[in-house]
């Protein structure tokens, strides 16, 4: 990139959306080569001016953020009046950039696809920018990784029906581009010069081995759009250029595991990244082969491998561990019990009994009854008119009557007339914020949402029922 920059005598480069670029810190090179580098997609412009934060989502580069703090952005970086309107604030980025358009001498895009049977590169926003960053500037660089490479157009049709609905949940994204060389004789517009630069950056050495499954990864961002710890940690913890579970994947992948430790950990192994993936990676097994690597080679604390080695030990030994808990409970007592009769000065001991939720009695569950779970807790309050109100609220939205956001609500309203173990609680609000997450992403929050989330629901609501 720095040799071409050179070679066409390049001052001033705009660029779209490349997480590849994001590996190559792009930027930075540029900027030490005195090449101004400017952001033209909206998201990746608004982290550049802000100190050229790094994104936190591969689709939605600055999710973590809300209007108030982007409106106090603007104000400080172009000197405006604050402005709150959303379709203000866009049409004031769109003035600033517009000259940056005009006098750039190299467009830099990503590449969402190569077509080897054309050489053509495809280039997918909904934003429109990248037509700007490919027909204006002289020069035209696609930049993009080894496994982005796909024989026939005919495969490009084909997974051209995937990346959109699983990124965002459009049919079609709003601009789609199948670019061919440079202008030729006679062209009006276009680069008088193309390059593509193909990135391997650890990606082959993926080949043959046990991680290959992530070079059909085609960046949807699917699996961290429904990844419960990435919604609860968000993308800047996990250190580099990919976030989520394939981030999870891919990052010790090329930087290498001890460079990576926590990240395989990083995950709950719940598998709802393996139901949501176009791909059909297997992003749950991989990341519990990541661990195992991690442990082969020594790479965890003792301790974890101590507690694990003795969990082994036991696990494979019925009679043991059979005993085993039914000890643990017994010297737990033992302990709470010590405990109680030691009293502080003031009369309160040192250890309460844990206090019974209102309106529910502890019961013995015959072991026949119990679930994956474990025991439920009997409750004397009938939870049927709540379940029944969410279930209908279920039905209306899967029927495409009632909204996303409106099944948000509706159960939430009902939920305070439940009787519930705390567990219970605790997956239906989880529930709830990926099926928020999915309206987020969508164009209309009445005509998509998850059937992994609404699977789980159902699910839900069966569960409840027989508490």
């Amino acid at each position: 990139m720095a040799q071409i920059a050179q070679k066409h005598g390049v001052k001033k480069v705009i660029k779209s959306k490349s997480m590849v670029t994001e590996e190559m810190r792009l930027n930075q090179v540029l900027g030490e080569m005195g090449v101004q580098s400017i952001e033209t997609d909206l998201g990746e412009y608004i982290l550049q001016i802000n100190d050229a934060e790094p994104p936190s989502h591969i689709i939605a580069p600055v999710v973590h953020k809300d209007k108030e703090e982007i409106a106090d952005l603007f104000a400080k970086v172009h000197h405006k009046p604050r402005l709150t309107d959303i379709s203000e604030m866009t049409r004031e980025a769109r003035e600033v950039l517009r000259p940056e358009f005009l006098s750039a001498d190299m467009g830099v895009t990503g590449g969402n696809f190569i077509i080897a049977e054309t050489g053509s590169v495809a280039v997918v926003t909904n934003e429109g920018n990248e037509g700007m960053c490919t027909v204006m500037p002289r020069v035209h660089v696609a930049v993009t990784g080894i496994e982005k490479v796909l024989p026939t157009l005919e495969d490009l049709a084909t997974v051209m029906r995937l990346l959109p609905r699983s990124a965002t949940g459009q049919a079609i994204s709003n601009y789609f581009s199948l670019l061919t060389g440079p202008r030729a004789q006679g062209e009006r517009d276009g680069p008088e010069h193309m390059y593509f630069v193909l990135v391997d950056g650890g990606r082959s050495g993926l080949i043959g081995g046990d991680f290959q499954d992530m070079l059909r990864c085609i960046r949807c961002g699917a699996c961290m759009n429904h990844c419960p710890v990435y919604q609860k940690i968000g993308g800047h913890a996990y250190g580099w250029v990919y976030p989520g579970p394939m981030g999870s994947v891919l990052t010790p992948s090329y930087v290498g595991i001890a460079n990576a430790l926590d990240l395989p950990q990083a995950a709950t192994l719940c598998g709802e990244c393996n139901r949501v993936c176009p791909a059909s990676i297997p992003l749950s097994d991989l990341l519990r082969k990541l661990r195992e690597k991690q442990m082969e080679r020594g790479l965890r604390p003792w301790q974890e491998r101590l507690g694990l080695q003795v969990w082994g030990y036991v696990a494979r030994r019925p009679g043991l561990y059979a005993f085993a808990p039914a000890s643990a409970r017994a010297c737990s007592r033992a302990w709470r019990q010590q405990q109680a009769d030691c009293q502080l000065a003031d009369g309160w001991p040192r250890l309460d009994r844990d206090p019974r939720p209102a309106g529910t009695e502890r019961t013995h569950v015959p072991r026949t009854l119990q679930g994956k779970e474990g025991p439920l807790m009997a409750t004397t309050t009938s939870n049927a008119p709540a379940l029944a109100s969410m279930r209908t609220a279920l039905d209306q939205h899967l029927g495409g009557k009632l909204a996303a956001d409106g099944l948000v609500r509706s159960w939430r309203e009902a939920a305070p007339g439940l009787v519930l173990p705390p567990m219970f609680g605790q997956a239906m609000e989880e529930l709830l914020r990926r099926l928020e997450m999915s309206a987020v992403f969508a164009q209309d929050s009445c005509s998509f949402s998850s059937t992994a989330v609404t699977d789980q629901l159902k699910r839900w609501l069966d569960k409840a029922a027989t508490a």
